[in-house]
């Protein structure tokens, strides 16, 4: 039986947990007039995959901006989100702890984004999406937080369905990135048979410099 005290290290070991985290805002309509605030906003992360995060994550750290009341936020179980209201976007910096406190919280960060890039009535009526995925690498992990990882996926969970457009994405980059290295190839072969030419090109200028080199030689020697 695994106890949460057992940190002996699994070497060899390597498991990675895919994660969404971002914020959500949707525009008042009008400036509040007792703070001036023009939006609702929420930050959060969440598990990639239709399971329950809590079983490995411990707690999530939220650093809002300070003038906010109380400007770090923490969240002890899920679902880790804080919502807020306001008027400005900021960096935030969100901090991940895990259910095995050996491991290294994982600190990520977050431009909060509250209007859109789309016309005024665009960013009155649509609310503002701006999330990220992320991967969490696991190396040689205790022995303890291997058996929470491996916990979260014993029912095989699917990906959220929320999260179903990141397959795309992930597809393009893939194909993205295969071309781009086809390309890098390609030069690299192109440009190196260029260097062949031009090194070629020196070797036979150095052999006739030489070779005049030496008939200026006999000639003065005559």
């Amino acid at each position: 039986m695994t106890t949460n005290n057992d940190s002996t290290r699994v070497k060899g070991t390597s498991i990675v947990k895919a994660i969404i985290y971002g914020n959500t805002a949707k525009y008042f309509g009008q400036k509040r007039s007792e703070d001036g605030h023009t939006h609702k906003w929420s930050v959060y992360v969440k598990p990639y995959l239709d399971e329950d995060i809590g079983t490995w994550v411990k707690k999530v750290h939220f650093k809002l901006h300070d003038s906010y009341e109380t400007p770090t936020r923490v969240v002890q179980k899920p679902p880790f989100e804080i919502s807020e209201t306001g008027w400005g976007e900021f960096e935030l910096v969100i901090k991940i702890f895990f259910q095995d406190t050996s491991e290294r919280p994982v600190t990520l960060y977050h431009v909060l984004k509250l209007y859109s890039n789309g016309s005024d009535s665009e960013l009155n009526e649509q609310p503002v999406l701006s999330e990220f995925y992320e991967e969490i690498i696991f190396q040689d992990p205790s022995t303890y937080m291997k058996y929470v990882l491996n916990d979260s996926l014993s029912n095989n969970p699917q990906i959220a369905k929320e999260n179903l457009h990141y397959e795309e994405i992930k597809k393009n980059t893939v194909n993205q990135l295969v071309k781009a290295r086809k390309k890098v190839q390609d030069l690299t072969v192109l440009y190196k048979e260029r260097l062949k030419k031009l090194r070629e090109t020196i070797d036979k200028y150095k052999d006739e410099i030489c070779a005049l080199q030496s008939q200026c030689s006999s000639s003065t020697l005559r």
